[in-house]
């Protein structure tokens, strides 16, 4: 039987499609394109150009052959964005996935794990964040996968819909010719080595008197690979259980200043900054408590040192500019 992957065409969701290929799984990678590029499809996967907006176009496609369930990554991810345009988020994030879910009950496809996102928690009152914390979004984009969260306990409820929802801290590295490109690119880690290539004069700080020992914001980065294998450690997980949710993250934090010194030490480069105003909706500390998973699942970060996670990631821009 196959699986669906939405957004796979994009850094993560192709990352999740290749293990799966590599596990023997038969997969299938949906895309509008938007974000994503074909060239991120992995080979041995099928494409189908489509929307998740679309519950017309997933109806026929599950009716034309065996699924056994859905791995939906396809979403806009800018939290800086959404406090701008929140209407965007909520069509394309919260009310597309009702069309796939409503398309899965029509067709009986019975599992999905939700690429979900720390944004959900907010400022948190204590850290590390365990998934029972107080879910209050300070941004459209954490409120939009956090009605999709509702919607699957719902689903799960009504429907019999076995689903897992996995809430990503932030996501960095790279894995042997895949990588993380966004266009435009807004995600830190890339826009730092782009700096070291030549191809930005200096990276932007956004804000630095938050209370954080440097005054910059503090998060949780979590290696691609590492993020991989917590899907299909879900996956399998969702044969036996009905309601997963998980955080993904290595449970540590580093400042925005320690991330610009680690990628320092490993390009060589001097990495100039500049100094910008607070973005809304940027809360001061993210840090997972992943250890749920961990104890559940046998799920463990292979990837936890900072200066690991720039170079893999340094390693690949440079050969994607053939540098």
């Amino acid at each position: 039987m196959k699986i669906l992957i939405t957004g796979g065409a994009g850094y993560i969701g192709g990352t999740v499609a290749r293990l799966l290929l590599e596990r023997g799984r038969s997969v299938v990678v949906y895309d509008n394109l938007s974000h994503g590029r074909r060239s991120m499809v992995p080979a041995g996967a099928e494409f189908v150009e489509g929307e998740v907006a679309d519950r017309a176009g997933l109806e026929a496609l599950f009716a034309g052959s065996e699924f056994a369930g859905v791995m939906h990554f396809a979403a806009l991810i800018e939290a800086g964005e959404s406090m701008q345009a929140p209407e965007r988020y909520f069509r394309n994030n919260t009310a597309a996935t009702l069309s796939l879910l409503e398309a899965m009950v029509a067709r009986g496809v019975k599992r999905l794990v939700f690429s979900s996102t720390a944004a959900v928690y907010g400022e948190p009152e204590e850290t590390p964040i365990r998934e029972d914390a107080a879910l209050q979004p300070t941004n459209a984009y954490g409120e939009s996968k956090l009605l999709v969260e509702q919607m699957l306990a719902w689903m799960n409820r009504v429907h019999g819909l076995r689903c897992a929802s996995l809430r990503y801290f932030n996501v960095a590295g790279a894995v042997p010719g895949r990588g993380e490109a966004h266009e435009p690119e807004s995600h830190l880690i890339p826009l730092i080595l782009d700096v070291a290539l030549g191809r930005r004069r200096s990276i932007k700080v956004f804000g630095r008197d938050y209370p954080t020992p440097d005054g910059t914001c503090i998060r949780d980065y979590i290696h691609v690979a590492d993020l991989a294998r917590a899907h299909l450690l879900a996956w399998e997980a969702l044969e036996a259980r009905d309601r997963l949710v998980y955080n993904l993250g290595n449970g540590q934090g580093f400042s925005v200043r320690e991330v610009v010194e680690s990628a320092r030490r490993v390009t060589g480069h001097p990495i100039p900054v500049e100094e910008a105003p607070r973005r809304p909706g940027d809360p001061a500390v993210l840090i997972a408590s992943s250890e749920k998973i961990m104890r559940e699942l046998g799920w463990k970060p292979q990837f936890a040192d900072l200066d690991a996670i720039v170079r893999s990631a340094w390693e690949w821009h440079r050969q994607r500019y053939a540098l």
